[in-house]
């Protein structure tokens, strides 16, 4: 009776696995702890008498990717055979990674595959766009200024639409009849009225009127709201813009030239009240005596675009936000503080006007103004 009797485990030095997995390492291959104990037991069961076994155990427990063999082989080599097995560059394993600003396709996007070289860099890029839109104004530089400016332009600032006086051929039936349509066809037909049209209200665009201050507590904000409203200026019809200060002035027509800096700089000439103080109940007052009469806000969107500090009496601003009110269609107040954690609008400005804003809103980034247009459109 014959007795079969196992193998017993060879015990294999821990150096020789722990060198050679180290050296897989220090190549870019990456093998996980786990993956050295598999080759250690094997190792242990197979012995290292035969280089094959070796090989295999090795390249069966270690090597997950087979793009990663022929560098296996050349250092099995080097290492249990002890010959040199660096022979080929292996400066392709190691990638130089750059960071590009994403502004618009390059020509490394639109080229094929095929056509690009062996080692090439590899570009991480990032868009700008998702960057500035949560950054705070007051953090921008003047190239950032440009670049908001730009995303401001492809901003749809529709306003909305209102009711129009005037009216239009309708193709259902309403309950404005039209006599003149209706006759005018019946003449085809032998003067009887066969088919009656209708007419019904016309749309036209709403206007849109922006108070901005320009005080001194809102220049870092300024001048970039400043870049948003010139946009909407030169980008739709029916807008408005009012500076606030320690006076009001429209900036209206200099602010309508497409060149931004011409726009800015016409409008600094005719705003001498830039980073002063703020008097905001007052400014309004002359705003609906002067402007308000006339028409401007009526039936329109106002947007105020102040942190809502006020050194004038408390009263006139809530008396001012009042009659504003009755005679606009809604009042957007756009407070860049507002974002600010803990923020409680306390300001004697701030509190007496909210009672007759319709809308209280941030505006101290570019996602808030996208929110603003957003809401203008409604």
């Amino acid at each position: 009776m014959s007795v079969e009797t196992r193998k017993k485990p060879t015990e294999v030095p821990e150096l020789l696995t722990v060198g050679f997995v180290t050296l897989l390492r220090s190549l870019g291959l990456t093998i996980p702890i786990g993956s050295v104990i598999a080759f250690q037991e094997s190792l242990r069961e197979l012995g290292l008498e035969n280089r094959k076994s070796v090989y295999w155990a090795g390249r069966t427990t270690l090597i997950t990717d087979p793009e990663n063999i022929s560098l296996y082989d050349q250092a099995f080599i080097g290492f249990w055979e002890g010959q040199a097995f660096i022979e080929q560059d292996l400066s392709p394993l190691i990638q130089t990674v750059t960071l590009a600003i994403d502004d618009g396709p390059s020509l490394d996007e639109t080229a094929n595959d095929e056509e690009r070289p062996e080692g090439e860099v590899i570009n991480l890029r990032y868009s700008t766009s998702e960057v500035l839109q949560q950054k705070d104004f007051a953090l921008y530089n003047l190239r950032e200024l440009e670049e908001a400016h730009v995303l401001m332009q492809a901003m749809l600032l529709i306003g909305g639409s209102r009711s129009s006086r005037r009216k239009l051929p309708s193709g259902k039936k309403t309950q404005y009849p039209d006599l003149r349509r209706t006759i005018r066809r019946s003449l085809r037909t032998n003067g009887e009225p066969i088919r009656q049209d209708f007419l019904e209200r016309g749309k036209r665009l709403r206007r849109v009127v922006f108070l901005l201050d320009i005080s001194g507590s809102m220049e870092t904000y300024a001048r970039a709201l400043v870049r948003f409203v010139q946009a909407a200026v030169v980008g739709r019809r029916q807008v408005e813009v009012f500076t606030l200060g320690t006076r009001l002035t429209r900036i209206t027509r200099e602010l309508s030239s497409r060149d931004l800096d011409r726009a800015i700089d016409a409008a600094a000439n005719s705003v001498q009240d830039w980073s002063g103080g703020t008097r905001l109940g007052e400014t309004l007052r002359i705003f609906n005596n002067d402007w308000g009469q006339r028409g401007i806000a009526r039936g329109a969107s106002v947007v105020i675009l102040s942190d809502g500090w006020d050194r004038g009496d408390a009263s006139i601003m809530s008396e001012e936000m009042g009659r504003l009110q009755k005679v606009s269609h809604q009042i957007v107040w756009v407070n860049p503080l507002k974002a600010s954690p803990g923020y409680e609008p306390l300001a004697q400005g701030m509190a007496a006007a909210l009672p007759y804003v319709d809308r209280f809103i941030e505006g101290h980034n570019m996602e808030s103004l996208t929110n603003l247009a957003a809401l203008l459109s409604e």
